[in-house]
């Protein structure tokens, strides 16, 4: 059985991995579906905003655009090599909650575009499903019987 969650637990990851390099690869394309995310902001927050792309040089649009690559990677990786996976199985819940919400947010539209967004956030719910089973397994099954040998 650990053999199976274990495998289980990398093709799960995969998901992460390469949507995480596909954002990494082309930041551009990224930053684009982000940018209308943005113009929600709260006037509080975009004093800070553009202190931050002042301080970096970049617009914010693409630091969030690295960062969202970014942690799908790691978080990923991590998960698929079994390294830390609880916590960045955790991560990812945020990540996936927050994404859904700017991302996904069908109840704000009509028609074909709004079925197609619940599909995905239903998509998206089921894989915070599947990152809370990661979360409450962690490293995997603990051995509860002692093993038994041919001594």
């Amino acid at each position: 059985m650990p053999a199976f969650i274990s495998f289980g637990r990398f093709l799960f990851a995969v998901l992460f991995i390469v949507a995480g390099a596909s954002k990494l690869f082309d930041i551009a394309a990224t930053a684009e579906s982000i940018k209308p995310q943005l113009a929600v902001l709260p006037e509080v927050l975009k004093t800070y905003s553009a202190q931050v792309e002042t301080m970096t040089g970049m617009l914010m649009p693409q630091m969030l655009a690295i960062m969202a690559g970014v942690i799908e990677l790691v978080c990923g990786l991590m998960i698929a090599l079994n390294f830390g996976a609880r916590f960045f199985a955790i991560l990812l819940i945020l990540f996936v909650i927050v994404a859904t919400y700017y991302q996904h947010d069908f109840w704000n539209q009509t028609g074909a575009e709004s079925r197609n967004n619940m599909i995905h956030a239903l998509k998206n719910l089921s894989l915070i499903g599947a990152l809370f089973i990661i979360a409450g397994i962690g490293r995997g099954p603990r051995q509860t019987e002692t093993s038994y040998t041919d001594a």
